[in-house]
């Protein structure tokens, strides 16, 4: 089995979310638990939990509200694009969360790796398939 430790340090660290948010987080993780793409990454349902809720935490700092410059809206800030595809509203909280789980087992299931979908999550697939993997940052 494969794991993104990257998820457990990020999920470890001090941000806190309300009990009502990291409940909604764990509802979704739960609710996709037999996905392909968890099986194709080789992660397990805790490993899948980790990942999803660090995605958040680093997206948005558990902020329902948050906005980016850009556009991203909500705890998993997706863009209005990106929640247009499988019909969320990405300003209802549960809608984003479950839009932002779908998008990120699209990346799983496309990628087969934990750190492969998060940088997609970010980037875009078509910027790790033309890069051949996580294109360099400054």
């Amino acid at each position: 089995m494969r794991q993104c430790p990257e998820a457990a340090i990020i999920a470890s660290h001090a941000v806190r979310a309300s009990p009502e948010i990291l409940q909604a987080i764990e509802t979704i993780a739960l609710r996709y638990a037999g996905h392909s793409g968890l099986r194709r990454a080789g992660l397990s349902v805790t490993d899948w939990t980790l990942l999803y809720r660090a995605n958040i935490e680093v997206e948005s700092a558990y902020n329902p509200s948050a906005q980016s410059p850009v556009g991203a809206i909500g705890l998993d800030q997706l863009m209005p694009d990106t929640a247009r595809d499988p019909g969320v509203d990405p300003h209802d909280m549960a809608q984003n969360l479950d839009g932002s789980a779908r998008y990120l087992l699209m990346m799983l299931d496309q990628f087969g790796d934990g750190s492969l979908a998060l940088a997609a999550y970010n980037v875009g697939p078509e910027a790790i398939t033309r890069h051949g993997g996580i294109p360099p940052f400054r």
